[in-house]
């Protein structure tokens, strides 16, 4: 026979759930998604006073639907303020509550953004929050029509929040912006101002005057991540971010960004739909001599023109010493591939290449698309390449342009050990379908050996060739 059945203290309106203690329940809860542990604690008295207890909160206004935005931030400022409250007190001999994760994700409202505000200042002043998350947008997710004029207002709302509540905003460690337009000082005088702030985020967003440049001068700052998707200013200056390691910007603009003193940054991602006013740019006029951690480069061409030009190799090497990993993407598919191999001249301990050619027939042509220009330059005839490992290409197609390429990269890095071969995807934007191109990117298993003899032929690599 078995041990016998477990015998559990249960009151007569109880059930073996709620006898769990209080810590247990807890660890359940904070495994659900918070509406639903609200619902969860209003089902029995016994349950009702653990949400206050939950050590990570996050609360959507997005989730709070009423008849007008306003109505909705209304809701979610009140549930925000009772699950921030310190009520009720903690019962005799247990710890006060502490909140170790709070994320706030909420529109620009200015009747309710003090009220926030406050709650927030006096959970972070008891000094136990680790993680501390901002999401904040304008209101034109409802609709409206997103004028600059509004934008801009907006734009004044949200950093007099910030003016306001100065405590809170020290206690960031996240912040993302959407939808926002900032004064030419704004941004940088923000950072300052976010004295714990790691990773920024600005999506959408502007300078009221869109011919300036947006200047970031935070010698003292720790901000380490910084993020830049289709912001709209003449050109971003990272004049001194000592702490920065990430940086990612997909620009409207040629040269998106000139790096001052960032001797910490290892990763950055550049990419752009070039339109037809922009001209190609060096690399060289984005990154200082401070740069030498740079490790991982990701250009995203957009399937546009390729909007960067060449250059002597003595003006990128010194840049590129570290660089370890480079990706270029959405390269279109009638463009020469050869002048890619420019980084094996500039960047001798690059150890991972991946390519990626993409053709999309619903893509729509416009006036303001520029002209395709393909880029004409051979790499040096004497190039040898020691420490390039691997070599993947999305986008192979069985055409003579592409291998003659991938021989290339294989007669210059002499230690290539793997090569990874990807076909066409059909669109995910449209139902059109290339059928030409899938066809010549999809290959049978014969196709698969007639390939790779041919891409080995007359060669003595040893690399190891796949086609997925």
């Amino acid at each position: 026979m078995g041990p016998p059945p477990l015998k559990l203290n249960i009151s007569r309106d109880g059930d073996r759930i709620s006898a769990l203690h209080d810590d247990l329940l807890l660890g359940i809860l904070e495994r659900l998604d918070l509406r639903d542990a609200v619902r969860a604690g209003a089902l029995s008295a016994r349950w009702r006073h653990l949400p206050y207890r939950l050590s990570r909160l996050h609360l959507n206004a997005g989730h709070f639907h009423r008849a007008t935005l306003l109505e909705g931030m209304g809701a979610f400022k009140d549930a925000a303020c009772r699950l921030l409250s310190v009520c009720p007190p903690p019962a005799a001999g247990k710890s006060p509550r502490v909140i170790e994760t709070l994320a706030l994700t909420f529109c620009v409202s200015a009747p309710h953004l003090s009220f926030i505000g406050r709650a927030v200042e006096d959970v972070v002043s008891r000094g136990h929050t680790k993680c501390f998350q901002f999401d904040i947008c304008s209101r034109c997710k409802d609709g409206t029509r997103r004028t600059t004029q509004l934008l801009t207002e907006l734009g004044k709302q949200f950093m007099s929040f910030s003016s306001a509540y100065p405590v809170a905003f020290g206690w960031l460690t996240f912040l993302t912006l959407e939808d926002l337009a900032f004064g030419d000082s704004d941004v940088a005088d923000l950072i300052r101002g976010c004295d714990k702030l790691k990773d920024l985020k600005l999506r959408s967003c502007r300078l009221v005057d869109r011919h300036s440049a947006l200047k970031i001068d935070t010698p003292h700052a720790g901000l380490e991540n910084l993020w830049f998707i289709s912001f709209r200013c003449a050109l971003i200056e990272l004049i001194s971010v000592p702490k920065l390691r990430i940086f990612w910007c997909w620009s409207r603009k040629n040269p998106p960004v000139r790096c001052g003193y960032v001797p910490e940054l290892y990763k950055v991602e550049l990419g752009s739909r070039a339109k037809a006013s922009q001209v190609p740019f060096a690399l060289s006029e984005c990154f200082s001599r401070s740069a030498t951690n740079l490790s991982k480069l990701y250009l995203n061409f957009g399937s546009q023109m390729i909007w960067i030009k060449p250059e002597h190799p003595k003006e990128l090497t010194s840049i590129f010493n570290n660089l370890t990993s480079l990706a270029l993407f959405n390269i279109f598919s009638e463009c020469n591939l050869s002048w890619t191999l420019f980084i094996l001249e500039v960047a001798p301990a690059l150890q991972k290449f991946r390519l990626s050619r993409t053709q999309h027939p619903c893509a729509k042509v416009s006036k303001d698309n520029p002209e395709k220009t393909k880029i004409v330059r051979e790499p040096s005839k004497d190039l040898k390449h020691l420490n390039l490992k691997l070599f993947i290409m999305f986008g192979f197609e069985d055409e003579d342009k592409v291998t003659n390429y991938i021989r290339l990269v294989m007669e210059r890095a002499v230690g290539l050990k793997r090569i990874e071969l990807h076909g066409r995807s059909p669109c995910n934007g449209c139902d059109a379908i290339d059928l030409e191109s899938l066809r010549r990117s999809q290959a049978d298993e014969a196709s698969r050996h007639r390939i790779k003899e041919q891409l080995r032929h007359g060669s003595s690599s040893s690399v190891e060739i796949v086609i997925c």
